[in-house]
């Protein structure tokens, strides 16, 4: 599993490694029943804490993408999920947009207006 870091992105790294590992699960790189690599690796990969990466795993759990078993370690949710996953990947993907809209200098608002607008 290949993960990269933006250092320049304001978010926390808790939150990019979790939209990392998202953005995985929606284009296919990870599918269901895959494993992750162990935390504690996948830190020492980004250069980052493991706690950090554990924070982000927790959450991905909470949201259903991600399956703790115990003596197997982390693996991407069974098929049921697949719905769970491709809202976590819009979510992710609404977040990133927000944060672009606000860079120019839109709020949340503008942002769903120009939403509505679509066709």
């Amino acid at each position: 599993m290949l993960l990269t870091l933006d250092l320049n992105d304001a978010r926390p790294l808790h939150e990019q490694v979790a939209g990392a590992i998202r953005r995985a699960i929606g284009d296919g790189s990870c599918l269901p029943g895959d494993r992750l690599p162990p935390a504690r690796d996948l830190a020492q990969a980004l250069g980052i804490n493991p706690n950090t990466v554990l924070r982000a795993l927790r959450d991905l759990r909470d949201e259903g993408l991600l399956e703790f078993r115990r003596g197997r370690g982390v693996s991407v949710a069974g098929p049921a999920s697949e719905q769970v996953a491709g809202r976590a990947l819009l979510v992710q993907r609404a977040r990133e947009l927000l944060e672009e809209a606000r860079r120019y200098g839109y709020g949340r608002d503008d942002l769903i207006t120009i939403l509505e607008e679509l066709p």
